[in-house]
């Protein structure tokens, strides 16, 4: 069968809800025994009990590098290998004009979706190169291309993603590890509740679709990426963006 992930294991960051909670059911479906690793535990433990299978639930703070270490030790320890890495947890930040982000606010976007992509890669790199094959997939952004007002970290956030995407997969490409990116535009999940509705209507004004799409349709391209027939790809992005973006 194609695209089939019986035996493996596959961590989702952030698989507690919206992006991550679809990613998560699809993977289950192809067979993969699930680790939803998330900040919500008691979130991340019922998604893992409703998909059944062996999968389970993991703790895991992805701004400390602490954290991320003890939970892939943590993987390792019970699943004895780790084959699939989705990189989803992330977070949009404050929408506002440069003069009005703090540097908090900053930082605090960059530490979740730039430095915990990091920090998990870093992680699980060298088990997959023990074993010569793994399969990465960071989900990144349209933003990361192009580039949405008001919203300068999450932009420049999800930039350093591809950035880190394209490096990777070429420094592993002779490991049997693919590295690659999925660039959503405008999904419809509970991120959207930390944007104003005009910043929802901008972004969904440029998709030539003219509709957002959906959790489910980024896990089927997550899907093929995650699996063994994702065997000469690696160092891309691929668009999930109803046509905004051609490039």
């Amino acid at each position: 069968m194609f695209l089939e992930l019986t035996g493996q294991t596959a961590i989702v960051t952030g698989g507690a809800t919206g992006i991550g909670e679809a990613i998560c059911r699809r993977l289950a479906a192809a067979g993969a025994t699930i680790v939803v690793a998330d900040i919500n535990l008691p979130g991340a433990e019922d998604i893992a009990q409703s998909i059944g299978g062996g999968s389970f639930a993991e703790y895991v703070d992805i701004t400390s590098s602490a954290s991320v270490h003890h939970c892939v030790e943590d993987i390792v320890r019970r699943r004895g290998q780790i084959d699939i890495l989705v990189n989803n947890a992330g977070i949009a930040g404050k929408a506002a004009p440069i003069e009005q982000q703090t540097d908090e606010d900053f930082a605090r976007v960059m530490a979740v979706n730039v430095h915990g992509v990091f920090y998990f890669c870093r992680a699980v790199i060298p088990h997959m190169k023990s074993r010569k094959y793994g399969r990465i997939v960071n989900i990144a952004s349209i933003a990361g291309k192009e580039g949405n007002p008001n919203m300068i970290a999450y932009s420049a956030s999800k930039a350093a993603v591809l950035g880190l995407t394209k490096s990777l997969g070429k420094e592993v490409a002779t490991e049997g590890i693919c590295v690659n990116a999925v660039t959503p535009a405008v999904v419809r999940t509970r991120i959207l509740d930390q944007l104003t509705p005009a910043q929802v209507e901008y972004m969904t004004e440029k998709i030539p679709m003219r509709r957002t799409g959906q959790p489910e349709e980024i896990a089927a391209i997550v899907h093929f990426l995650a699996s063994r027939d994702c065997s000469f790809v690696t160092a891309q992005a691929y668009d999930a963006s109803g046509g905004r973006a051609t490039y």
